[in-house]
């Protein structure tokens, strides 16, 4: 074969070499351009939705609500999570079926985990990949901070957990001192589960609640009473913080109520009503006394004509 010749075979071969590689870098192109088509980030319009699912999540975890924890996982869902202790780093692995066998073991007290900061992939409006950065807190005091990272998929237009794992990390005595702010989403948390002796604790032990002028509940015992009777007239109440606001001889809690009635005597309409407590606090910054106050009027006309009539 002569120099031409071998010019000639080269040339061809490195000009088949660079059409193979243009045409390779437009597929990945188009491949990488589709892929990124199905996939959104924060600002989805699922993005409220998923979030919704995420705080119905941790608000039952945080109530020790096992059937709702049911009905927002998978049947096989798994959770994970580790943590540093004396330098090392341990891992725990459960099944949601495990998790909640074994807290149907323990001395249950109530927690509120509340997210600083989301960051939310979604492909193909049916799976999230969620990063939750939150905080644990007990009676107003904040505890570990929880790095959540979840993955949830849409089951008949319900958002559910597959899985959850989290990295936990202690906070500094300086980041875990008593916020007000933060007992109260923790107690109107409690009422809207279905605990009562959790809205108990947050009042000390010879603590007191009157609701509308009526006889004090005093004592754990009593006020868990208090409680349950409104949980068993609305199994699916929720209770909203609104506010506090400073008063001369203590602080209001400002709350709104919704809920649909089953007093079996009832008429099964939704509710929605709004209220305070004004709260005396203790020294050891739980409830001492607690006087609610709401329309008994407005209250008893929505339970016979409903919300809208």
């Amino acid at each position: 074969m002569n120099r031409n010749s071998r010019i000639h075979i080269l040339s061809s071969s490195l000009l088949f070499l660079l059409i193979v590689s243009c045409q390779f870098n437009r597929d990945t192109t188009d491949i990488s351009e589709e892929a990124a088509s199905g996939t959104i980030n924060s600002t989805s319009n699922e993005e409220g939705e998923i979030i919704a699912a995420v705080e119905k999540i941790f608000r039952a975890a945080g109530n020790y609500n096992l059937e709702e924890l049911d009905n927002l996982t998978f049947d096989k869902a798994v959770i994970g999570y580790t943590r540093e202790q004396d330098g090392v780093w341990k891992n725990t692995e459960v099944t949601i079926n495990e998790y909640i066998k074994n807290i149907e073991n323990r001395e249950l007290r109530p927690y509120i985990e509340i997210v600083g900061d989301y960051d939310i992939l979604v492909t193909e409006e049916r799976m999230a990949l969620v990063r939750a950065d939150a905080v644990v807190n007990r009676f107003g005091i904040p505890g570990l901070r929880e790095v959540n990272h979840m993955i949830l998929i849409k089951e008949n237009k319900q958002w559910k957990l597959l899985s959850i794992g989290w990295t936990a990390h202690e906070q500094s005595e300086e980041k875990r001192k008593f916020d007000i702010n933060i007992f109260a989403q923790g107690y109107a948390q409690a009422w809207s589960g279905k605990r009562p002796e959790f809205v108990a604790m947050f009042f000390e032990e010879d603590g007191s609640l009157q609701v509308n002028e009526g006889d004090s509940a005093t004592g754990r015992s009593a006020i868990s009473n208090v409680a349950q009777s409104f949980m068993t007239k609305f199994p699916d109440m929720e209770v909203r913080f609104d506010s506090l606001t400073p008063k001369p001889d203590g602080v209001a809690f400002h709350w709104t109520l919704t809920g649909t009635d089953a007093d079996r005597n009832g008429k099964g309409h939704k509710v929605k009503i709004s209220g305070f407590e004004l709260w005396t606090m203790s020294k050891g910054n739980l409830i001492k006394d607690s006087k609610g106050t709401f329309s008994s009027e407005e209250y008893n006309r929505q339970l016979k004509f409903g919300i809208d009539n």
